[in-house]
């Protein structure tokens, strides 16, 4: 009888395995434990969701008062040259199309390596309710309302904001739910296992970059054949699809920078969370301090000799320049400014 039942473990391990490897991890988890839906009263989830933004040290925002019906999220069609590693998503090397369709993006981008998505808001820009978000998870709308209400507390370089929104949305989720709901129930473990599956996927990505990066200058050294780059991009791109949930055949080179974005400097924020204790509030307070110590972007403009804020040469220049930044003004929130250890 022993032998049976090992026999069938085997069994059903191996098919677990199995589809692991086809649909990857993230959705072999999401099978075995379904998230919560967003609640059919979804705005009175919003508005404790507000009102915990408040105790977070948010000011009130735009974002969310309307409803767009007529479309279910915004679209986004991106191309580079095949070979060509974006620095951020804000790299003027990315070209961008109106296409609306996958089908009209592929042709406009005409061989290049292509993005085509849908995003469910848009930061920065009273961003309205769509219908995407309100069929999506709880976890995810938990995101999506702090994440972009963040935007709205900050005035810096996108390269940084994104990944301190992300830090702070995770941070604020984790808190929500731990006051919201009751220790075992479906909402709170998913909110957890949101937080800690993101921040982990965070730090894949940097790793997955650093690969890419690594590959294309060796083909630009010569040292690889276009067959062979393809081949080993395949790799990477195919591990990394599998890692980070994404379907099959959909990484890109812009995907792959727009990712970054939200990842690079993350390591660094996070540390600095830490180093306030994981106190939300604090961390909110600090970020505004450095926000209001950076330097003007005049001053970052004439330094690197650029004469407009989307050259590239600047985009790396103020978020270095806001690193710099962090580092000086954290000894002074520390406990008894204290030296910290990050760096």
């Amino acid at each position: 009888m022993f032998t049976v039942f090992k026999t069938i473990a085997l069994v059903l391990a191996a098919a677990a395995l199995c589809v692991a490897v086809f649909v990857g991890p993230a959705r072999v988890h999401e099978m075995i434990f379904p998230t919560p839906s967003v609640p059919a009263d979804w705005q009175a989830l919003l508005d404790a969701v507000r009102a915990f933004e408040q105790r977070m040290g948010f000011r009130a925002t735009q974002n969310f008062k309307l409803r767009r019906d007529a479309a279910a999220s915004y679209t986004t069609c991106v191309y580079v040259p095949r070979f060509t590693l974006p620095y951020s998503y804000q790299d003027p090397m990315i070209r961008w199309s109106d296409a609306t369709d996958e089908q009209a993006c592929r042709a406009a981008a005409n061989g290049d390596d292509v993005y085509f998505t849908h995003v469910e808001a848009v930061g920065e820009s009273a961003t309205a309710m769509t219908q995407r978000i309100l069929a999506g998870k709880l976890d995810r709308f938990l995101y999506l309302v702090i994440h972009e209400d963040c935007h709205d507390q900050f005035d810096l370089p996108f390269g940084f904001e994104e990944p301190l929104c992300n830090v702070l949305a995770y941070a604020g989720i984790a808190a929500f739910a731990r006051k919201h709901y009751g220790w075992l129930t479906p909402e709170r473990q998913a909110a957890r296992r949101y937080v800690q599956r993101q921040a982990r996927l965070t730090h894949a990505v940097v790793r997955y970059y650093g690969q890419i990066e690594r590959l294309y200058a060796r083909h630009a050294r010569g040292r690889l054949t276009d067959e062979a780059a393809l081949r080993a991009r395949a790799y990477v791109f195919g591990a990394a699809e599998r890692t980070l949930g994404w379907y099959r055949d959909t990484m890109s080179n812009v995907g792959l920078a727009n990712e970054m974005t939200y990842s690079r400097h993350y390591p660094l924020i996070e540390r600095v969370h830490r180093a306030l204790g994981h106190d939300v509030a604090k961390t909110v307070a600090f970020f505004k301090a450095v926000d209001r110590a950076k330097p003007a972007a005049q001053t970052v403009l004439k330094a690197v000799g650029a004469s407009d804020t989307s050259d590239i040469r600047f985009v790396r220049a103020y978020e270095a320049a806001i690193v710099e930044t962090v580092l000086r003004e954290l000894p002074h929130h520390t406990r008894g400014g204290a030296p910290s250890r990050i760096k």
